[in-house]
């Protein structure tokens, strides 16, 4: 009897198991990068060397201190922070 138990505790339990493989990987593969992006860094490389080279990577500080800065910017670099809306 208790075998029988496990084998419908496994047939109960599976197609949960399947079903979420899909949502997971579908949810794993709409995780944003981490970093600036190849044009985010081409546009905007000298200026971050230039007026925030001190700054630390993460929640939003790099992008701040650029903003800081939004009138000394080059063209290319205060485009890209207006487009990107961050």
């Amino acid at each position: 009897m208790p075998k029988l138990r496990f084998a419908v505790l496994v047939v109960a339990v599976l197609p949960g198991v399947v079903a979420g493989g899909p949502n997971v990987a579908l949810a794993q593969a709409q995780v944003q990068p981490l970093g600036p992006t190849p044009e985010q860094r081409a546009a905007c490389q000298a200026d971050y060397d230039k007026f925030c080279l001190g700054t630390i990577p993460g929640d939003g500080r790099i992008v701040a201190c650029l903003r800081r800065q939004s009138d000394q910017l080059s063209q290319p670099c205060r485009k890209m922070l207006d487009s990107n809306g961050k």
